[in-house]
């Protein structure tokens, strides 16, 4: 059987091949903001792959904070934690999750991909269960926890709609009943809706956020293929965002063409719902960037024959069922390979210092195929008008040391909780990292 260090000395030859790859020719903050910079497309043989093994944070080692702002850890000893829900008490919920099995195409490209980012996740087990974090003194810091829900299958998204919880497995949507203030449910799950789709499930998490008024749930559902490699039969239903009505449980499609739609957030005056998508790769390391957009009823957003507009990806055989003049164009670039999946909205209620107000603020999980790398860092975009509106600010960041050859840690899901804290869950460190003004 294979160590640790065993497969990452196995993956230093593939990595090797990898450097054959393109290098970035633009910073990251070229291609970020309303108007990014789009190269021409770069491809190779073996694409670019550049990744930071997993090593978790030591002893007194922490992430760096914004100035005017702290970090601190608000819980730690978890497994994998990915995404954050708070119930109306205050409570938070934290799913902690890895891939489930069977989620990648067979192949040697396959393998050897999975190979390189195995060194960029945790190698605890996954606990397919969500955990309930509570600061029952207030103090910043957890001091009482309990299991709220276990036996799931690799859960990510959650929403509470009047007396029912709600979890977004890898495949199903899913609900509980739900008494305020409980530390656990013990009931059986009620299926809600079928999320297996496809023979694969590439992109395996499923993201949930309930409109504000509660009568429709929103689901972010990734493809099953980088550009459709797999036959356009595998993407039924994927690189898309539906919609469930909460009172009769039918569904449909919202808006598709998104390779992977992961954080979606309400702007809380124009109520437009925003979504982080992560978009493809293999085109270089200037492309394409990661984006957040505000999302159309019915629109289509290009993946995978466009990307940014009505840039052509060659790569792409099946004809597209749209015109061109009906793709959408996203509202603000991320930055290539960033892995931006966490996203909320931070207002001017909280304690956080300016520019920390009135914006998103965004997890960036980090690349593994680009050089050098990009992301690794929880960035806050300012918004005027219901729009973005200028460069983004760094809000946590050194989870990635100098040489780039080490995570310390990941982050993923984002929250800003009713004290007015940001919240950082960061699988790698098995950490939720709280962040306030000083």
């Amino acid at each position: 059987m294979l160590t640790r260090a065993s497969v990452f000395a196995l993956t230093g030859s593939i990595m090797l091949l990898g450097a054959c790859g393109q290098e970035a020719d633009l910073p990251v903050a070229a291609n970020v903001g309303e108007d990014p910079q789009l190269p021409e497309p770069s491809t190779s043989v073996v694409p670019t792959m550049q990744v930071a093994e997993a090593v978790g944070w030591s002893e007194g080692r922490m992430p760096d904070a914004a100035a005017g702002t702290d970090v601190s850890v608000f819980a730690d000893d978890l497994l994998n934690p990915r995404w954050l829900y708070e119930l109306p008490n205050g409570d938070i919920l934290v799913a902690e999750s890895k891939a489930p099995e069977g989620s990648s195409p067979e192949g040697l490209k396959s393998w050897a991909a999975g190979l390189v980012k195995g060194q960029a996740t945790s190698d605890a087990p996954n606990a397919n269960r969500i955990t309930l974090l509570r600061d029952s003194d207030s103090d910043g810091q957890v001091d009482e926890r309990h299991i709220f829900l276990e036996n799931l299958n690799s859960p990510f998204g959650m929403a509470l709609v009047g007396d029912h919880f709600y979890v977004a497995n890898a495949d199903s949507l899913v609900r509980f009943p739900y008494q305020a203030g409980q530390d656990t449910i013990n009931a059986e799950p009620e299926m809600v809706e079928d999320l297996t789709l496809g023979s694969l499930n590439h992109h395996w998490t499923k993201s949930l956020i309930a409109s504000p008024d509660g009568r429709h749930l929103y689901i972010g559902i990734g493809s099953n293929s980088n550009v459709g490699e797999n036959g356009m039969d595998e993407e039924e239903g994927r690189a898309a965002i539906w919609q469930v009505d909460v009172a009769t449980g039918e569904s449909r499609i919202y808006a598709e063409g998104l390779r992977n739609p992961v954080g979606m957030a309400w702007h809380p005056q124009t109520g437009a719902l925003w979504v982080s998508v992560n978009e493809r790769d293999e085109l270089g390391s200037d492309l394409v960037p990661d984006y957040m957009t505000s999302v159309q009823e019915g629109g289509f957003y290009g993946w995978p024959w466009r990307y940014y507009g009505d840039r052509v990806d060659e790569r792409v055989e099946a004809p597209m069922p749209y015109q061109d003049d009906e793709v959408l164009t996203p509202d603000y670039a991320l930055g290539p390979h960033t892995a931006s999946l966490g996203l909320t909205w931070i207002g001017n209620e909280t304690a956080m210092p300016a520019p920390f107000a009135q914006g998103m603020i965004v997890g960036q999980h980090g690349s593994w195929n680009r050089e050098p790398a990009s992301g690794y860092k929880v960035i806050f975009v300012p918004f005027q008008n219901g729009e973005p509106a200028g460069d983004p600010v760094d809000l946590l960041t050194g989870f990635l040391s100098d040489d780039e050859e080490s995570a310390y840690g990941r982050p993923v899901g984002v929250l800003v909780n009713s004290a007015g804290s940001v919240l950082v869950a960061d699988d790698v460190g098995g950490r939720v990292w709280r962040v306030s003004g000083m």
